[in-house]
């Protein structure tokens, strides 16, 4: 009894890669001769992507990157900086004179026409239609007056006394003519109606009736007594035609189906699924291990790469072109960046010098074009300056001033 009891640490002693359900026979056959084959077949393909990767990384930052910022610096140069160039140094100034001499061409004469031509005149204007409409008004309002006395008198007066004194009589004798008259035609009416609905009754509704109750009610009750009869025996042929077709292609084809699928089908897809799942567990060992061996294969290329190639060049730039190079800066470029620098300062004076006299001819163009700009006397204010103060001998209100 206590070797068939299991042991309280077996779930937790199960390997990690252990399923719930019981492995059979053809699991364990199958397990270790997969993930030999397969392994061997990944340890390749592994090591080649990693050796693809490495190779992208390289040829992305060693190539791809410096191209692609040398090619931006390249579009720069030849697009950026001349659009830059011709918009700040031909655009903006040829937009700037446009503007300046569409506001003295056009919007200085328009503001003065609008303000010492039209301005005037279309208050005169609004002065002089204000002035005739007001007398139109006043010779409009009597006009109305008048028109309405003589409509008054001449229409409404006549016509008032017309209706009252004419027309109302003569309507109130044709209101009682019209009602004796329909009275006499709705007494006629109620007999004729009377008459008509007596013999629609006996000559119509009763026979009617008479039929519907003693012929056509009882045909109706054979009539559908004979369909149902007939309903009753083709739902019984119905049921025999199906119960017969049920049960011959339950024996022909659904049975057969059935053990086909059971016996056939079902193990073979255990079997395969079995298969699968081994080959898909395989898979996933083989490529972690041919990870670590790719892994191990690159940092042995990389050591042998290091100590072969990296270091030589290393000491190389060191030892070498390093003073090589600090003996090129200090004794060529150094000069060439200060004579460099000293001909933009003296390009920058010549510019300067250049806007400068460029903005004194434009003043005395404006001079000789318009005259000497008004300038405001000045006002003396009544008002303490900030720096003085007030003290106990000095004013400084206006009336009290010395």
């Amino acid at each position: 009894m206590v070797e068939l009891e299991k042991a309280p640490g077996a779930e937790a002693r199960r390997e990690p890669g252990g399923r719930s359900d019981a492995e059979g026979c053809l699991a364990v056959a199958v397990r270790i001769p997969v993930r030999i084959v397969v392994l061997v077949l990944v340890v390749p393909v592994r090591l080649v992507w990693d050796a693809l990767v490495v190779a992208g990384r390289f040829l992305r930052d060693a190539v791809l990157r410096p191209a692609g910022r040398a090619l931006a610096w390249l579009a720069r140069a030849v697009f950026v900086w001349p659009l830059v160039g011709l918009w700040r140094y031909v655009v903006v100034p040829l937009a700037k004179g446009a503007a300046w001499l569409g506001n003295v061409l056009l919007v200085v004469p328009v503001v003065w026409l609008y303000r010492w031509v039209l301005t005037p005149v279309g208050r005169a204007l609004a002065w002089f239609c204000g002035w005739v409409g007001a007398v139109l008004a006043a010779t409009g309002r009597g006009l109305y007056a008048g028109v309405v006395w003589l409509g008054r008198y001449l229409v409404v007066v006549p016509v008032v006394w017309l209706y009252r004194w004419v027309l109302t009589p003569v309507g109130r004798a044709l209101a009682w003519f019209c009602g004796w008259v329909g009275a006499v035609l709705a007494a006629t009416g109620r007999g004729l109606y009377a008459g008509v609905v007596w013999l629609g009754r006996y000559l119509v509704v009763v026979p009617a009736v008479w039929l519907y109750r003693w012929v056509l009610t009882p045909v109706g009750h054979v009539l559908a007594w004979c369909g149902r009869q007939v309903v009753r025996g083709a739902g019984l042929v119905v049921t025999g035609v199906g119960f017969v077709l049920y049960w011959t292609v339950r024996v022909l084809v659904v049975l057969p189906v059935l053990a086909v699928w059971r016996w056939v089908l079902a193990p073979a897809g255990r079997a395969l699924a079995v298969v699968g799942r081994e080959v898909a567990d395989a898979l996933g060992h083989a490529w972690r291990i041919a990870g670590y061996v790719s892994r191990a294969v690159g940092r042995f290329l990389g050591t042998l790469l290091r100590w072969t190639v990296l270091e030589p060049v290393r000491w190389v730039y060191r030892s070498v072109l390093t003073p090589v190079g600090h003996a090129v800066r200090d004794a060529v470029l150094r000069p060439l960046a200060e004579a460099a620098r000293s001909a933009g300062r003296a390009a920058r004076q010549a510019l300067a010098s250049a806007r400068l006299s460029v903005r004194q001819a434009r003043a005395d163009v404006r001079r000789m074009l318009f005259g000497e700009p008004v300038r405001r006397q000045p006002v003396d204010r009544r008002e303490p300056s900030g720096a003085e103060t007030r003290t106990l001998g000095s004013s400084t209100t206006a009336l009290t001033k010395d």
